[in-house]
């Protein structure tokens, strides 16, 4: 199995508009470090097979998927309905076409259902043959299920996201948690052991009401103890350089095009 790490950054990403001559607010990130620019949090993961399943569809889906060189995807599992995760959907036509029919959207009924009330056009029936707008297909799946798609079988688990829910998972020796500040006992016990974490870490030591920092996840990590920690959706504190000299082991910084290969 491959993941391939799409996007890294918040939901403005990194830089954030603005900055002093218009050229990005960078924060503490250092501009001349490549992989402190970040785009919106994606992932696909890759079976020896060659099935893809796509996490989220970010605003940058379309320059994500050509900059990692992703050639399709067999299925979308949404994570939330955060307009970071879920406004690059109208480029699912392409994904369509590329594929030649519908593409099935997981994710629970409350995620789901606000995808539609927003993107209803893309959940209408597909008459074939043409992909003039993205044809998706809803499947409702609810924390606990155990989910068979694109080859992969996935354990869903709830994670707390401030006000809303979200949906983590564990496929095997690999994790993923985006959008995420606090884990029950139910998903803790899920990631026990996992070999390989995905995580969310915004900040690196203000609490956040919405998202992990660092503290958060070293104590996550102290108790379901993978053997590699990755972080993800990090804000414009979390400087590449920084992290570097400063992560203890185990955990490291991911980045944009970051390619996991899990045992």
């Amino acid at each position: 199995m491959k993941v391939t790490m799409l996007g890294t950054g918040g939901s403005a990403g990194v830089p954030m508009i603005g900055g002093a001559d218009g050229s990005g607010d960078w924060g503490l990130c250092d501009p001349a470090e490549p992989r402190n620019r970040r785009t919106r949090p994606s992932i696909v993961i890759e079976t020896t097979q060659k099935q893809r399943l796509l996490i989220d569809t970010s605003p940058d889906m379309r320059n994500q998927l050509l900059d990692c060189r992703i050639p399709g995807v067999d299925a979308i599992l949404f994570t939330h309905a955060h307009a970071d995760h879920i406004t690059g959907i109208d480029d699912v036509r392409i994904l369509n076409r590329i594929a030649g029919r519908p593409l099935t959207a997981h994710g629970t009924e409350r995620t789901l259902g606000e995808i539609t009330k927003r993107f209803g056009y893309a959940f209408r029936p597909w008459d074939p043959p043409h992909f003039y707008r993205p044809v998706l297909e809803a499947n409702i799946v609810k924390p606990g299920d155990l989910l068979d798609v694109a080859g992969l079988t996935l354990h869903l688990f709830n994670q707390n996201h401030g006000r809303v829910d979200t949906l983590g998972f564990r496929a095997g020796s690999f994790a993923y948690s985006t959008d995420v500040v606090a884990l029950d006992d139910s998903a803790l016990d899920i990631l026990a052991g996992v070999d390989t974490w995905v995580v969310d870490c915004f900040l690196r030591g203000d609490a956040h009401w919405t998202h992990a920092n660092l503290p958060t996840v070293m104590a996550w990590v102290d108790r379901i103890k993978p053997r590699r920690t990755v972080l993800t959706h990090m804000g414009t504190e979390m400087d590449w350089a920084w992290m570097q000299a400063s992560l203890p082991p185990g955990i490291e910084a991911g980045y944009d095009g970051l390619v996991l290969d899990i045992g």
